[in-house]
């Protein structure tokens, strides 16, 4: 008698795919394999599933890789999805096949021990261990899909695809590297050493507190003149875009951004450059600062540094971040005695206000107030960095 074939499969691309409709319930998806005969197992297998759920009420137990496909495909629009996909593939090669309820610290383990070991690439480099920061971002991610299992998502009678979320264990952060506000003098020495293009920028950055995106990418069309006082302000929208299209201002907010006279200056100066872009490189936007001519001159400014003062530079100017501006742009406003409401316009953190509806006297109180930072040199507030003793 002739094997009887069993209807319901589909190849494409050289795999075979499932689409059936069984008791009512369609099932759409990839059997994951090219030959025919595992491919019916697989619809086999998948039917008695579901026959065991809709007859005896037993719940299918869900593999990572479903949950996590679930969670790219519903969450696609959020602006960190480019970097959550990137975590998850990371995560896909020791948890993907495991059942969700598998998902702990031990089934974890060999993944967080692979990130803390060193790799040779295929072009003979080597790659360093990854922070306990990035392992965390990573496994925020696990735990994230997994709360969306357990207080979500549901089947079709309604339970939840998890019962209870484990406690996933975060590595300890408490030797990651600490924002370094920087003296005046460390700041000259520092721009001294940067291509004049960078040194534009963080000269801005730092007497503005914009973070490295906002600097990159801001734009001629955001900005707004205040005839009043002789100035103009920039307002980027939320949704500006940063490194990628759905990127936009972190906390979700319109960004005001306040020019004291030396942000101004840069302003003027940047005129006529480019139609669209404030701060334009060849022509169009710069990706990025943190490129490899900014680690270049921070080492080379730690090493005058050391020079002019007989010692070593503080660790954390020999591995000054772009967004240590911004904290120097804080603190030195801290240290002026600008009050924190300011600081928080100022540095465009959330605080309730809507920024497009200051008025001009509400604007002119925070030029003000930047402009108690605008020297460049020790003219302005001192920052004295406090040390223990070893």
């Amino acid at each position: 008698m002739a094997r009887k074939t069993i209807t319901g499969l589909y190849q494409k691309n050289g795999l075979w795919y499932v689409d059936k409709v069984f008791r009512g319930q369609r099932i759409q998806e990839s059997t994951g394999t090219s030959e025919r005969q595992e491919a019916e197992q697989y619809l086999i297998h998948r039917l008695e599933q579901l026959r065991q759920e809709k007859i005896y009420g037993v719940r299918r137990v869900r593999t990572w890789e479903n949950a996590a496909t679930r969670f790219l495909v519903e969450y696609k629009d959020q602006p960190s999805i480019g970097l959550s996909a990137t975590y998850l593939e990371q995560l896909h090669p020791y948890i993907g096949h495991l059942p969700i309820t598998h998902i702990n610290d031990t089934t974890l383990a060999p993944f967080i021990k692979d990130k803390q070991k060193s790799t040779v690439l295929e072009n003979g480099k080597v790659k360093p261990p990854v922070s306990n920061r990035t392992i965390n971002i990573a496994l925020q991610r696990v735990v994230r899909v997994l709360n969306l299992c357990a207080r979500k998502w549901r089947d079709d009678e309604m339970r939840p695809w998890l019962d209870t979320v484990p406690m996933v264990t975060m590595m300890d952060e408490k030797t990651s590297r600490k924002p370094y506000p920087m003296s005046w003098e460390e700041q000259s020495i520092l721009f001294a050493e940067l291509p004049a293009h960078l040194q534009t920028m963080a000269l801005f950055k730092v007497n503005t507190g914009c973070r490295e995106q906002e600097v990159c990418k801001l734009r001629w069309d955001w900005e707004i003149a205040v005839p009043e006082l002789g100035t103009s302000v920039f307002l980027i929208p939320a949704n500006f875009g940063g490194r990628h299209e759905k990127a936009g201002v972190k906390n979700g907010d319109e960004r005001l951004v306040i020019l004291n006279s030396v942000a101004k200056s840069i302003i003027d100066k940047q005129r006529g450059q480019s139609k669209e872009w404030v701060f334009p490189y060849n022509g169009t936007a710069i990706h990025r600062m943190n490129d490899s001519a900014w680690k270049k001159a921070r080492v080379r400014a730690a090493k005058i540094w050391q020079e002019k003062n007989l010692r070593p530079a503080h660790p954390g100017f020999l591995s000054i971040r772009v967004h240590d501006l911004k904290h120097s742009f804080g603190r030195r406003l801290k240290a002026a005695g600008v009050s924190e409401e300011d600081r928080k316009a100022l540095l465009g953190h959330k605080n309730g206000s809507i920024t497009s509806h200051y008025s001009g006297a509400e604007l002119g109180q925070l030029i003000e107030a930047a402009n108690k930072i605008s020297a460049t040199d020790s003219r302005g507030p001192s920052l004295t960095i406090l040390k223990r003793k070893a």
